[in-house]
């Protein structure tokens, strides 16, 4: 995946298969990128941390989502702030559809591939 600039249509934009339950599609700029991911019931994504800022908005179905201490319920239209460094995880009990925005970029979504922390076991 490159950095863009312009217009673009998310149907335009390649769908990654990172799992069985995991399918993503990354638009990046240079300081920002919005990753819009499909996401199977019983996907993880396992505690890890990243540098990065990630803002998360549930378009459709259900994410348990944990931010250092603190444990959420989110269903369609709940959105969530996760500082960088701050360690996080989650879990989809049903079938749903994620948006996260980053910032800066992360280059290990770039490079495509599977990151280890959501990896199925």
């Amino acid at each position: 995946m490159t950095v863009m600039f312009g217009f673009k249509q998310l149907a335009a934009l390649p769908e990654e298969r990172i799992t069985d339950k995991l399918s993503r599609r990354v638009l990046s700029g240079k300081q920002g990128m919005i990753v819009w991911w499909d996401v199977k019931a019983g996907a993880v994504s396992a505690a890890h941390t990243h540098p990065h800022e990630q803002i998360v908005w549930v378009l459709k179905g259900k994410l348990e989502l944990r931010i250092g201490d603190e444990r959420r319920s989110m269903s369609a239209g709940d959105l969530a702030v996760i500082p960088g460094g701050v360690e996080h995880e989650g879990f989809f009990p049903e079938d749903a559809e994620v948006v996260d925005m980053f910032a800066p970029p992360r280059a290990d979504f770039l490079a495509g591939g599977t990151p280890a922390y959501m990896a199925e076991k």
